[in-house]
């Protein structure tokens, strides 16, 4: 396959390099007439392992070329991915004028080509700037995208040092578009990687980038604070995050990596309090532990915010223990909302099969008399009445089966999900907490 790419630096160098590697035929574009020309002498324009090897064998093969000239390279080529950089500005914003630019130099281009041409997105941009991209390159070239050329988002997840043998072994290729035959002719370019290609929404695909280095910055600065604490109490941090990395089923897994309601039981508020305050007694800051409770009461916050929003006051909750499956009812975050809505002057109602105040004992009843003292005012045994009367239906536990209830549920003024039921999202009333 002919393809171009702009930009000659860190992401543009190794993909051109390994896409060469592949078989493909690959015009690199740049305004540094010097990268360009590293290029065309079979040099790397970065320093990176092995990157200097496959340049050199592509170009001894003929397999590779750059050029300054955008025109030339989009006659030549069927595929242009863009890979120019989006630095971030001191406040956070990125600085997408190298894309844009791209894109009005290969909309221009594409006046006086005939054929169809898909524009790949490999840089790091925000949600949106595909679409923005496809509106200047239809500006430029006053051509029809869907018809005349695409955009396709297909973000990189290059590390320095690493980006080559990253390139070839990534965990999941990501590629979001809106044009059927365009996302397979992509996809096929990654047709020898051994990973699975994933075919998304646009802007799935434009934020993915964001959300893991997100998570990686997260992980790094939650593994020094672990390790602060340990050094306080002479304790080996690396012995313990070991350990910690060798439970996949909770720890490295995607067990609790579902948005939704904010978390409550017995353990997690009090073990982490308790870590947050062991480094505090040691004289320790630790700002990502200690930001993890105001995050979560934050979420509390956001489902009543949700329910103060429907103007109503009649309110029937499904599921008040801390999860589904137990009667649990200590630190519950549906407790806590409805302790916030009765003291907000809600009528509330309560509907959970597993909790009967005559066989609540010991903490979990105390807790509760402390928080709810009139709770068997509230608690509903019958869950059909219990809609019927209410305005305002909120679902806190996965296992609630609506299909008995639709008739009655899709009446309501609203239904607020916190804990994503799918059969629920058919509702024209329906309102998910973060989704």
């Amino acid at each position: 396959m002919n393809i171009s790419i702009f930009g000659l630096g860190y992401v543009g160098c190794v993909s051109l390099g390994c896409l060469a590697q592949n078989g493909h035929h690959i015009t690199g574009v740049d305004v540094n007439k010097f990268k360009v020309g590293l290029i065309n002498k079979g040099q790397p324009t970065i320093l990176e392992k092995d990157i200097d090897q496959i340049i050199h064998k592509a170009h001894k093969e003929g397999k590779i070329n750059a050029t300054t000239c955008v025109d030339e390279a989009i006659n030549n080529t069927e595929i242009s991915i863009i890979c120019v950089g989006t630095p971030s500005s001191p406040q956070g914003h990125l600085d997408l004028s190298y894309i844009y630019r791209t894109a009005e130099g290969i909309g221009q281009a594409l006046r006086e080509k005939d054929s169809f041409h898909i524009v790949v997105i490999r840089s790091t941009v925000l949600p949106g700037t595909n679409h923005k991209v496809g509106e200047i390159i239809a500006e430029n070239s006053q051509k029809i995208r869907g018809k005349d050329f695409t955009v396709i988002s297909n973000p990189e997840f290059l590390r320095e040092g690493s980006a080559v043998k990253d390139y070839y072994h990534p965990a999941v290729t990501v590629i979001g578009g809106d044009h059927k035959e365009a996302l397979e002719k992509v996809a096929s370019i990654y047709e020898q990687l051994d990973a699975p290609v994933e075919i998304t929404d646009i802007k799935i695909a434009e934020l993915i980038k964001y959300v893991n280095n997100s998570f990686h910055a997260l992980k790094i600065t939650f593994a020094n604070e672990v390790g602060n604490i340990c050094k306080a109490l002479n304790i080996d941090s690396h012995k313990v995050m070991s350990l910690f990395c060798m439970d996949k089923h909770l720890n490295i897994s995607s067990t609790y990596f579902k948005p939704g309601y904010a978390y409550g039981g017995s353990c997690l508020p009090k073990d982490l309090k308790g870590l947050v305050t062991l480094g505090h007694d040691n004289y320790l800051t630790t700002p990502v532990l200690s930001s993890i409770s105001p995050s979560n009461e934050n979420q509390k916050k956001r489902a009543y915010t949700i329910v103060e929003n429907s103007g109503k006051k009649n309110v029937c909750m499904i599921g008040l223990s801390f999860k589904e499956g137990t009667d649990d009812l200590r630190y519950s975050p549906s407790v806590d909302l409805s302790e916030t809505l009765i003291g907000k002057g809600y009528h509330l109602t309560i509907f959970d099969k597993n909790v009967q105040l005559s066989k609540l004992i010991g903490a979990n009843e105390a807790y509760i008399n402390d928080k709810l003292p009139h709770l068997s005012e509230l608690l509903s045994n019958d869950l059909g009445q219990a809609i019927n009367d209410a305005d305002v239906i909120i679902v806190n536990h996965k296992n609630f089966d609506p299909t008995p209830y639709i008739s009655l549920l899709e009446k309501k003024t609203k239904v607020i999900d916190l804990v994503r039921v799918d059969q629920l999202k058919e509702l024209p009333n329906y309102e998910g907490l973060c989704w």
